[in-house]
């Protein structure tokens, strides 16, 4: 098992990709695993193999492994189930360090032979050490490699960044991807585990641990076997970087789905629940979520405390923000005096001068915009700071008066926003600061007040 740890980084970060069942046909995977090699610009060396081509998207093909010369890391399997045990006899005797098995037809289909083909392949793959993603996966993607061995060409379109999800389901990974994209979440590896012949949850939770890229780990799971291998491998790497969950399968149909979709049942979803938490792994519900909270992670420091100042451009946001926090166990908390008589210089009466605080009187003023917000994020009393923005013609230039203090803050204490324009107006404003670290953006007060909760709902389950 020690050989399989090993060559997980060579499973990741391989020099060379051997393609098996390689296809220049759009009707086959093997196009399309060629297709996602070549766009996303992988710069190792690419083997097509399949005996009827010669050549196939301008790279040379062979009939087998055992025909072409050089060292192979990783091998993309393509080929139909019942040759796939020869091909992983040829993998080991090649010296091939990782496969992903797209090749659907084992333990999930309903006919025995599936079950016991399963077991075949296992039993080859862990002899020599080789760690197996698949089968029945749309493959995995590693982004700061420029890796895409998946049948999908287009998550290479997704920003690089510090967030990995592992999932259970190809189909929610390519939700989630495409989602991301309008979120501007950016990935370091996207895994479709597939069933699971010799590499699950735990494994990657081990792999991720020590992945310099990954900062966030974000799980899709439907039903695992030993659900208590996942609870302690996070218990064991708990901390060291937040672990998030989305799990389905809690209605019965689901249950059932889960087995046909998985082999694994989905299994109590309570029990999973209370178990996540006692390792230490934050539950969520749906993909938006984990999404949403996945970048709150990757872009700013967890609150110490519960206590949220709230500032806004026009006063409906803040209410909006008021009610989410307030709901999920944020606290309004009350200025300190000085804070407060700062506030009271710059603002008159007639506005929100308290948490939450009006800022549309000072629209035209950067002075007094700077001097507020600097004020509320220096504030003792204040954990974290909410701040929403809505486009109006007349505040146009309210985010660049901002820009340089909240850069300048670079989120010493976490900092949520939603600022929110018209396509084009502060697209870009928006993204420089969250490039800068210095917020993090959300389309909503809603979903920024959200996330800023689930936030503090890490930070309590780490103190506990």
């Amino acid at each position: 098992m020690k050989k399989k740890k090993d060559n997980m980084r060579a499973l990741f970060s391989p020099e060379s990709v051997a393609v098996i069942g390689a296809s220049d046909n759009p009707g086959k995977l093997g196009f399309h695993v060629m297709k996602s090699l070549t766009k996303g610009e992988y710069r190792g060396n690419i083997v097509p193999m399949n005996p009827r081509s010669q050549q196939i998207m301008g790279f040379k093909c062979y009939t087998g492994l055992d025909a072409f010369d050089g060292g192979i890391d990783l091998a993309i399997v393509v080929v139909p189930a019942k040759l796939v045990p020869g091909v992983f006899r040829q993998c080991t005797q090649k010296g091939v360090k990782g496969i992903v098995l797209i090749t659907a037809g084992f333990r999930e289909i309903e006919d025995p032979a599936g079950a016991v083909l399963h077991e075949e392949i296992a039993a080859i793959a862990n002899n020599a050490g080789i760690p197996v993603i698949g089968p029945n996966t749309f493959g995995m993607i590693n982004f700061h490699w420029n890796l895409n061995a998946s049948f999908t060409p287009e998550f290479s379109l997704l920003n690089k960044g510090a967030v990995a999800l592992v999932s259970q389901s190809g189909g929610m990974s390519h939700l989630m991807g495409f989602l991301a994209m309008r979120l501007d979440v950016g990935f370091s590896k996207i895994v479709g585990l597939g069933n699971r012949l010799n590499v699950d949850f735990s494994e990657m939770l081990e792999y991720l641990d020590e992945d310099p890229d990954t900062r966030v780990i974000a799980l899709y799971v439907e039903g695992v076997d030993k659900p208590n291998r996942l609870i302690s491998a996070a218990k064991q790497y708990t901390g060291r970087k937040p672990i998030i969950v989305y799990k389905t399968g809690s209605a019965r149909v689901g249950d059932q789905a889960s087995l046909s979709h998985t082999g694994s049942m989905a299994g109590r979803h309570e029990i999973y629940g209370g178990g996540f938490r006692q390792a230490g792994m934050l539950p969520l519900r749906g993909a938006e979520q984990l999404l949403d909270t996945a970048k709150a992670l990757a872009g700013c420091p967890v609150p110490e405390g519960p206590g949220v100042a709230i500032l806004s451009g026009q006063a409906g946001p803040g209410m909006a923000g008021c009610d989410i926090c307030e709901a999920k166990d944020l606290h309004i908390v009350r200025f300190t005096e000085k804070t407060q008589a700062t506030i009271n210089d710059f603002l008159p009466p007639l506005a929100l001068r308290t948490n939450p605080v009006d800022m549309g009187p000072a629209w035209y003023d950067s002075a007094a915009i700077a001097g507020i917000v600097r004020a509320v994020l220096d504030d003792g009393n204040v954990d974290a700071t909410l701040l929403f923005m809505m486009f109006a013609s007349a505040n146009v230039d309210a985010v660049e008066r901002m820009s340089d203090l909240l850069k300048d803050w670079a989120q010493k204490k976490p900092l949520i926003s939603c600022i929110l324009s018209p396509p084009g107006i502060w697209d870009q404003q928006v993204k420089d600061l969250e490039n800068a670290g210095a917020l993090v953006n959300y389309p909503t007060p809603e979903r920024a007040a959200e996330a800023m909760a689930n936030l503090w709902k890490y930070r309590q389950l780490q103190s506990k």
